[in-house]
């Protein structure tokens, strides 16, 4: 049976299969009956669910994050989707496919590595690039970066999600760098690496996301700047000589500073021109992955409606549609050279003069030349001579 997927639902559905439920609670209505409430999600979406007329004992078999089979239907309240649970079960391994509950990148985790180590190794600073390798050469570090999401609901969160941002934000980067050739490559594609690296320690995401207790604690910005030292020291074993403090001091301010602003979080404000680069790139990424998934689906089409919700990190709804779709013939994929086209004629354009092959000789100067300067004459049409006014 083809699977129902959230985004697919619609009020009256009956879905018989196996979700993820997270943040479950227990509460009693103003019947003094019991419900539990949770958020019910696979890939595709998440929706809030509720399981009327149920018991302490059937709460405390639920997990606390985790796979269940789930049986109920969709309803519509105050105008939003709601799953309402009329029973639960185990989730049988074989029975459902991991990739179709936990949202993923679209893109190849492995074709994004190798592009990722690639521009690590364009880095040509010796003491820098020492210290990115020896963040590369730990497995487990890496092989979580490549896994683990961005964030838990706002920018790219999914699979893949930070390893997707981070190499969006490198390829950004080197695509304006030659417009600004006093800006350090090597300092914004290595910033750009470890602005959000602790990632990988902050949040869980085994089959849904959220917080682990070390993360809620210190956060990923501060120990993403701890790291920094640590890995600076493995470097110096390996390369036989120290690594510049004011090196690793540099390094853990754009990390400090890559929110921007108190308000966002951010223990330091960008203090050198790399810490504004990657505070505005990473930031650009992230807010146009966040209006593009809320405006268009994956072909560019809009989605339903004209307007978003609101949205807490625009401070308001986004205007979806998109009023200037490509018409014309060429390919339009991103990298695309643009088609030819004629320029376009402004409507005071003067056409050049055609040049002839009979050759005129001039007239011979009158009498009147030889004794005085003649008076310029104004040749161009948009300046024409006009007719003294008349008092």
């Amino acid at each position: 049976m083809r699977r129902l997927f959230l985004r697919d639902a619609a009020s009256g559905d009956i879905v018989d299969d196996v979700f993820v439920l997270t943040n479950k609670q227990f509460a009693a209505a103003s019947t003094g009956k019991f419900y539990i409430k949770g958020f019910i999600s696979d890939s595709s979406g998440q929706l809030v669910a509720r399981m009327w007329n149920t018991t302490r004992e059937i709460f405390n078999w639920l997990p606390d994050s985790g796979f269940i089979k789930v049986r109920g239907r969709i309803e519509n309240y105050q105008s939003n989707l709601q799953f309402i649970i009329e029973s639960v079960g185990p989730a049988k391994e074989g029975t459902f496919d991991v990739a179709d509950l936990v949202a993923h990148t679209r893109k190849s985790i492995p074709d994004m590595c190798t592009k990722l180590h690639e521009m690590l190794a364009s880095i040509r600073n010796r003491h820098l690039k020492a210290l990115i390798q020896a963040y590369v050469e730990d497995p487990s570090l890496m092989d979580n970066f490549c896994k683990a999401p961005a964030a838990m609901s706002f920018h790219h969160a999914y699979l893949g999600g930070l390893l997707e941002h981070t190499v969006n934000a490198m390829q950004v980067a080197d695509a304006i760098m030659p417009f600004y050739p006093g800006l350090n490559r090597d300092l914004v594609i290595a910033g750009i690496f470890l602005h959000d690296i602790a990632k990988t320690w902050e949040l869980s995401y085994n089959c849904s996301f959220g917080y682990t207790d070390s993360g809620q604690l210190v956060g990923h910005i501060v120990k993403s700047a701890i790291w920094v030292e640590h890995k600076a020291k493995e470097a110096e074993v390996k390369l036989g000589e120290p690594i510049p403090q004011q090196l690793v001091d540099v390094l853990q301010h754009i990390i400090l500073a890559h929110h921007g602003t108190y308000e966002f979080g951010s223990p330091r404000t960008p203090a050198t021109p790399e810490a504004l680069a990657v505070h505005s790139i990473e930031n650009m990424d992230a807010k146009l992955m966040m209006s593009l998934g809320a405006t268009r689906d994956s072909d560019g089409a809009p989605a339903e409606g004209n307007w978003t919700e609101y949205m807490k990190a625009f401070s308001g709804k986004l205007y979806r549609p998109d009023v200037a779709p490509a018409d014309l013939d060429g390919d339009t994929s991103p990298g695309a050279a643009a088609p030819h086209a004629e320029p376009i004629r402004s409507a005071t354009s003067v056409p050049a003069p055609v040049q002839t092959a009979i050759s005129v000789p001039p007239p011979p100067p009158s009498p009147a030349a030889t004794t005085s300067k003649p008076k310029p004459v104004l040749t161009n049409p948009l300046f024409e001579a006009a007719p003294p006014r008349k008092n």
